[in-house]
């Protein structure tokens, strides 16, 4: 198995070329500047060049808020970019799993979204998703989407990583409490793609290509909940920790919109396919774990 990860330093993109993966499987990350998105004939040539038998991209625009002033870049990304991959692995008939996310709800339900909700974004990054799986689904690429949220780990830029660099000044922090979610380690999320594909090569004739999935860390929490377990276990890792203080998203005013409940109900993949997430505060003690393990504590 030959996997090519579209996306190279990102979070989810390390988790990956981290994992440990079967006898015989091969995975190669890759991002700018050795593949640019944007142009199609590099696309081709890395497709025919690196010959994998399946992609995952995890390249995105994430910049939630300043997408709001650069919507040009954030569609560039997040709908032009997946739309020219997925023409070029439909022309090459390679699978292509797409790596999508909550904010594609306006998180007004009132109870986890499935994968049947329809889609109604409130912020430009969440729009420029929403059109990225649509294109990828028009495209005519054998392809899975997957809806995952709140992505953390000991990787990259991410929730975590900011409350315990912050920590590091001593001051208590402010942190909103009515925004609410589901938080996905990408340690955990890395190992379930894997255990995906696993399941692809085990049962190619049944496997269930050209659906959207939602997969994210098992229960759920707000920021500030999740800002908390952070905090009460960087002590057992040598880790500083403070207080928090529970704040309305109106005191922390953002140029975007968030969705105020974004839950996700991830038992459709389950069901079929048996895959699962532990629960996001698992995720919380195996990203300090992990990084503690590969930088120290401080």
């Amino acid at each position: 198995m030959r996997i090519l990860v579209i996306g190279h330093i990102g979070q989810l993109a390390t988790a990956l070329r981290e994992t440990s993966l079967p006898a015989g499987w091969h995975l190669r990350t890759l991002g700018r500047p050795a593949l640019d998105l944007c142009d199609a004939e590099a696309i081709d040539f890395v497709l025919t060049n690196d010959a994998p038998d399946v992609i995952i991209n995890t390249a995105a625009y994430t910049a939630v808020d300043a997408a709001e002033e650069n919507a040009e870049a954030a569609f560039a990304l997040n709908h032009d970019a997946p739309a020219r991959l997925a023409r070029a692995c439909a022309r090459q008939a390679i699978p292509l799993i797409h790596i999508s996310s909550d904010y594609v709800f306006a998180g007004n339900k009132g109870a986890p979204y499935t994968e049947n909700d329809p889609p109604e974004p409130v912020s430009v990054y969440g729009r420029s998703k929403r059109a990225g799986e649509m294109a990828i689904r028009e495209s005519g690429a054998t392809h899975l989407i997957i809806r995952t949220a709140w992505l953390f780990g000991p990787y990259g830029h991410n929730f975590l990583r900011t409350i315990l660099r912050l920590a590091e000044k001593g001051a208590p922090l402010r942190i909103v409490a009515d925004q609410r979610g589901s938080p996905t380690c990408a340690l955990h999320l890395a190992a379930a793609l894997i255990a995906l594909l696993a399941r692809w090569l085990a049962e190619p004739e049944t496997f269930p290509w050209n659906r959207t999935w939602h997969l994210a860390g098992a229960g759920h929490a707000t920021w500030f909940e999740l800002a908390t377990a952070i905090m009460c276990a960087a002590p057992d890792f040598g880790l500083p920790s403070v207080p928090i203080q529970a704040i309305a998203t109106s005191a922390y005013p953002a140029k975007a919109p968030r969705p105020p409940d974004s839950r996700l109900d991830c038992s459709a993949i389950d069901r079929a396919l048996g895959i699962r997430l532990p629960p996001w505060r698992e995720g919380v003690i195996a990203s300090l774990q992990h990084l503690v393990s590969r930088e120290g504590a401080s």
